[in-house]
């Protein structure tokens, strides 16, 4: 886990990289990678990277970057874990390679050498990187399947700069300029800010599964080698239930590669339980759990920590649990805002029990993030198909709802939630549906908050229901709808995201044992199908069975009381439509209506 910076002059006419630059970049991300800082520029000036390290796989001097590779012909700088990279390597070395480290950093190199950009169809991991080929005279952007590192690129027509992250490309000064209306619009719809588009009209995220190969020409088209939606599209059904033990092993053996401790964040929700419980088998009970609880719900069915610790009882491990106050909140709420990268609503949990966890000395934890996404446990897998199935069998409901919207709205919002003025509109399709289930601020609130011209061409431009529509439209069954609209949606721009600024924020790599390509294909047939592996399904497969206060316990989710802390901290703004406000004027500075 790592932060890349990279900065390629294409354009005949375009100016040297500044060497200052790259070293701005990459001293930007110094949370990203304490252990170590590398800068190469080449000796025309027209390419170079900057690299921050955190050390997880071969700890030694050799494995720093960038890297180079073939006398010079290939350097990478790269950010994320290659788990299958020993296996990668044995064939190679069985063709004849021969390598100087341990780390799977020169695996790439090699790959690449033998495989071009198809490299990143061998590749099970979590990754973005940047790989210059001299000889070709050209620089190929790559990142991992579903998004889990990120990777943004910035494109003036004569130089395309890449990092990590948004604020690295902004730090060089080289871009991050001009206002993208989708990004800000898309904020207070959704509480993120949806890919491709970040606050700046110059800067674009390189899509999840995704390669960019530049020359001397400029960018070429960005080529997908992985698609979660047009995966559920194209799997047809199985009668054959998956062996799901088999699978899920599988993917948490791989999880655990590394040189390093490796810890597991540990709610008394059943996905982080039973990834403990797998762990735990494969580990003999060498394990580091860390569990977080609020003072505010001490001693009610919300408070997580005496579940989580009989967890972590039954298998053994090494249990921290850490509470946080308001006060905590309040001392550390500068702090938390600065260390995201691109604004969000979420994160606050991630970002306290990572610091737990990077005190006790970890830089590896495992999240069980993306569960509730493969087995259907959000309860959109069942409101939203049933509202459809409703709502879609009125004629000239979305026509009659536009209608008695701009009436109903006003009132509706001081009564209840202003999302019910937007059902007859929006809830006939699975797309408006979606956006009614998770939205933040409903489209005709943005005005108020962005101004009339700034929000009218962020609904255009960002054209969400369009977007929405698009993600779900070749997939038949209702249910596979709805894990087509919350993988790529929800889970990639929040969830993963958050992941990232919250763990990075404290030196802390966060890795997802759920979202992984092989087990995503593998369990493809059944997903959102009858019959398919649910959450029960995953919480029996450890051989040490989970305690039964957490197998019977039903599905509450994981909250944070940001409203009691924002109340206690003497702020009028309540709420998470009050946080949202919060941050974004700790993004941007502005005030919003």
């Amino acid at each position: 886990m790592c932060g890349l910076a990279a900065v390629y002059a294409y354009g005949a006419q375009s100016p040297p990289v500044r060497r200052a630059e790259i070293i701005a970049m990459g001293e930007s991300m110094a949370a990203r990678g304490p252990d170590g800082a590398g800068e190469w520029l080449a000796d025309d000036g027209r390419i170079g990277f900057a690299h921050r390290r955190l050390a997880i796989i071969d700890l030694s001097a050799a494995a720093a970057q960038p890297m180079t590779h073939g006398e010079g012909r290939y350097r990478i700088t790269y950010n994320g874990e290659i788990y299958n990279f020993r296996a990668l390597r044995k064939d190679l070395e069985d063709d004849g390679a021969v390598f100087r480290t341990e780390s799977d950093t020169e695996v790439i190199l090699h790959l690449y050498e033998r495989h071009g950009a198809g490299l990143v169809e061998r590749l099970r991991g979590m990754y973005a990187f940047a790989l210059w080929d001299e000889e070709r005279r050209g620089l190929l952007l790559a990142r991992d399947p579903f998004g889990i590192k990120p990777l943004y690129y910035a494109d003036d027509g004569r130089t395309i700069r890449a990092a990590s992250q948004v604020k690295a490309l902004v730090a060089g000064g080289g871009a991050g300029t001009g206002v993208d209306p989708a990004g800000h619009a898309g904020f207070f719809l959704f509480g993120y800010v949806p890919e491709p588009h970040t606050l700046y009209e110059d800067i674009r995220a390189l899509p999840a599964g995704s390669t960019l190969w530049v020359d001397g020409g400029g960018p070429q088209a960005v080529r997908r080698f992985f698609d979660a939606s047009q995966v559920l599209a194209d799997t047809e059904a199985s009668a054959q239930r998956p062996p799901l033990g088999d699978l899920l092993r599988d993917s948490v053996d791989h999880h655990l590669v590394a040189d390093v401790r490796v810890g597991v964040f540990l709610s008394a929700g059943l996905d982080s339980a039973t990834l403990t419980g797998l762990a735990a088998e494969h580990r003999g009970g060498d394990l580091d759990t860390f569990t977080l609880g609020f003072d505010e719900f001490a001693g009610t069915d919300r408070d997580e920590v005496s579940l989580a610790e009989a967890v972590a009882q039954t298998y053994g491990t090494r249990h921290v649990t850490r509470r946080v106050a308001g006060g905590d909140f309040a001392s550390r709420l500068d702090g938390l805002l600065a260390a995201m990268d691109q604004p969000s609503i979420d994160g606050v949990n991630t970002y306290f029990v990572a610091d737990a966890a990077a005190r006790s000395g970890l830089k590896v934890a495992l999240s069980g993030l993306g569960g509730d996404e493969l087995f259907g446990g959000y309860d959109s897998f069942r409101q939203i198909p049933a509202l459809v199935g409703a709502l879609g069998r009125v004629p000239g409901a979305a026509a009659a709802g536009r209608v008695l919207r701009p009436v109903s709205a006003p009132w509706l919002a001081h009564m209840t939630s202003p999302k019910y003025a937007g059902l007859l509109e929006y809830g006939a399709d699975y797309g408006g549906a979606y956006m009614l289930r998770r939205g933040l601020f409903m489209p005709w609130e943005l005005p108020g908050l962005l101004g009339p011209d700034l929000a009218r061409a962020g609904w255009e431009a960002l054209a969400p229901t369009v977007r929405l529509d698009a993600t779900h439209r070749a997939i038949g069954e209702p249910r596979r709808k709805v894990a087509a609209l919350e993988t790529v949606w929800y889970m990639a721009n929040q969830l993963l995201r958050d992941a990232d600024w919250a763990g990075m924020a404290h030196s802390l790599e966060i890795r997802v044992p759920l979202v992984d390509a092989a087990l995503f294909r593998g369990l493809a047939p059944w997903i959102g199908r009858p019959g398919g592996p649910d959450k029960q399904a995953m919480a029996r497969t450890p051989d040490t069975p989970l305690p039964d206060a957490v197998l019977d316990r039903p599905k509450t989710g994981f909250f944070v009381p940001v409203r009691e802390w924002l109340q206690g901290d003497g702020n009028s703004e309540r709420g998470l439509r009050g946080w949202a406000r919060r941050v974004y004027r700790g993004a941007t500075g502005s005030a919003v209506g």
